[in-house]
């Protein structure tokens, strides 16, 4: 296994000479036994992203290759070098004498740990090393979680904000497909599904913030071809493409935020980062069908184009790489240049070569969904969820222009219920969270990602129920107040589970938050793309009542289900770790 050092004072060692047991000592020596059992396990799920890496034997012993090639690599090019410089030699015995310790050292060069190697490995200047994410000042990291979340609240709201107008493009286009109007709004999804399996690992080998750069432009890039289009087919292309680019901060949002904020703080910070995936799609619709019907269609993705091209240049201007493995190669690379020293390597560095590291991390989402459980649950969990909320999406527009004869501005109104319920859901579940993991390290218990989960039940059992109002007050044809206000449980319902299980996965897979994130994503924005297509036949043919009570009865077993993830869910996480990702 890797060598992984716990900072002095962090470990049973340390606490072992306190004449009495601190609740920080405790806190401390539970941590530290964490540790031990993932080391012995064989995964990362429970080591501290600032620690380093565990390696299964194989990646064992590609990590010695790579050292002893590294090492052989410096002791070449200090020959080289003294060869140049015309080095003393020893000419009773024909060979340069420090020729000959170096291939005396050579003869170490099995990957075995020396003292020389515990020399060469570069960490942080200390606990309180500013360059270290985890010490940056709050205003530093206030201003990237900003950018964030707004990065959050843009791409998502290029999924829904032309829904209104979905009937002026199909006229214009000649069309009266019902499966296509929908299709043209949740392809947008169907790219943030593809998305996610390439930006992921890509963030996790080259940084957070190249990745973002990259794909701001792609996003504004395919936006400008969505403005542009010239037919139904290319807008679904490039909406497809401009959805696949947008899912960047959806994806690796959370990584961001493990990089920079301790566990015990983080709800806040991903309550923050969770405002745009979940009112961006509700805040859109209201925006868009006030500028479609002034304006037209096109000029939605124009607006499109401003917003994420003043982003883009913000993001250029204020923010900061926030991935560790990253920001420590840097100063390898720094502290090789200015020492000559070839041989430091960083604590973070796994030892294996990009084409290494690239396959190991661009297969690691799929891993996760087909080998972890706990992300296995959790994916097909909150695509139920992500699926109905796409399907109301594609919906909406069609129910309150035909039953209660909204125009295509004013039926962006409709969904404010959505946002109410999404920003109330929000607000409770960031507070409850986080004052629950600050009272649990105060009365030093240990703090389990599945902590996050408490209010799963209560929002399994709060869907439902939100369908069955909406359903049957609209097939009545009650005063649209109603049935509008009935969106507001769904999207309370809607947020906390969304918030819970992304929580969960990103306080259990703390370096790899992205690729967690990234295969659930994967999920479910194919249930979000794929189910919205029978939305409009399914009322069609069952109404309004019986459709929206079919899809109560569907989500009715989640609520047995969250009962069970949350007695059930560190037994699943911690005896079904997935090796070697």
């Amino acid at each position: 296994m890797a060598d992984l050092s716990v900072p002095a004072g962090s470990g049973a060692a340390a606490s072992a000479h306190q004449p009495t047991s601190t609740p920080e000592d405790d806190r401390a020596l539970q941590r530290q036994k964490s540790i031990e059992q993932a080391i012995a396990e064989g995964h990362d799920a429970d080591i501290p992203s600032d620690i380093g890496y565990v390696l299964d034997e194989a990646g064992e012993e590609l990590r010695r290759k790579s050292i002893a090639d590294q090492r052989r690599h410096s002791l070449a090019k200090k020959r080289s070098n003294r060869s140049h410089a015309g080095a003393s030699r020893d000419v009773e015995k024909g060979v340069d004498a420090t020729a000959a310790g170096d291939t005396a050292s050579e003869g170490k060069d099995d990957g075995g740990a020396t003292s020389d190697d515990e020399a060469n490995i570069v960490w942080w200047d200390g606990d309180d090393d500013v360059a270290n994410p985890y010490n940056w000042p709050t205003w530093l990291k206030i201003v990237n979680c900003s950018l964030i979340s707004i990065s959050t609240l843009v791409t998502p709201l290029g999924s829904s904000i032309f829904a209104p107008a979905v009937p002026q493009l199909m006229k214009e286009f000649q069309s009266d497909n019902l499966e296509l109007a929908s299709f043209v709004v949740s392809v947008y999804v169907l790219g943030f599904a593809c998305g996610p399996l390439l930006i992921a690992p890509l963030s996790e080998i080259y940084g957070r913030l190249i990745v973002y750069h990259v794909c701001n432009i792609g996003f504004i890039a395919f936006l400008v071809g969505c403005a542009l289009a010239p037919s139904l087919n290319a807008l679904i292309v490039f909406r497809f493409f401009s959805g696949a680019f947008g899912s960047c901060p959806i994806t690796n949002g959370g990584g961001t935020i493990a990089d920079m904020i301790v566990q015990e703080k983080r709800a806040g910070a991903m309550a923050a980062f969770s405002i745009g995936p979940l009112l961006g799609p509700i805040i859109g619709p209201i925006a868009g069908g006030f500028l479609a019907e002034a304006e037209g269609w096109r000029w939605v993705f124009w607006l499109l184009v401003i917003l994420a091209g003043v982003l883009s240049i913000s993001m250029v201007i204020f923010a900061r790489e926030t991935y560790a493995p990253v920001l420590l190669q840097r100063k390898v690379n720094r502290l090789r240049k200015e020492t000559g020293n070839d041989l430091l390597r960083s604590k973070l560095d796994a030892g294996l070569t990009p084409k290494e590291y690239f396959r190991r991390g661009i297969i690691r989402p799929l891993k996760l969904l087909v080998f972890s459980p706990y992300c296995i649950i959790f994916a097909i969990y909150i695509s139920i969820i992500y699926g109905y909320l796409y399907l109301m999406f594609t919906s909406i527009t069609d129910v309150f222009m035909r039953g209660y004869g909204f125009s295509i501005s004013t039926v962006g109104l409709v969904f404010l219920g959505l946002g109410i319920g999404s920003l109330a859901g929000l607000l409770y579940f960031g507070g409850v969270s986080d004052r629950d993991m600050k009272a649990k390290k105060a009365n030093g218990e240990e703090m389990k990602p599945e902590h996050r989960l408490r209010l799963l039940p209560a929002a399994a059992i709060m869907l439902p129920v939100g369908f069955f109002i909406y359903g049957w007050t609209a097939e009545k044809h009650v005063h649209w107040i109603v049935p509008i206000l009935s969106h507001v449980p769904i999207g309370i319902a809607m947020v906390m589970t969304f918030m819970a299980i992304s929580m969960a996965l990103v306080d259990s897979f703390t370096l790899y938050a992205a690729s967690a994130l990234a295969a659930n994503t994967v999920i479910r924005s194919i249930f979000g793309a794929v189910l919205p297509l029978c939305g409009l036949r399914m009322y069609r043919v069952l109404g309004l009542g019986w459709g929206n009570s079919l899809l109560a009865f569907v989500s009715m077993p989640l609520i047995p289900v969250a009962f069970l993830i949350l007695k059930y869910g560190e037994t699943i996480r911690t005896k079904y770790p997935v090796k070697n990702i």
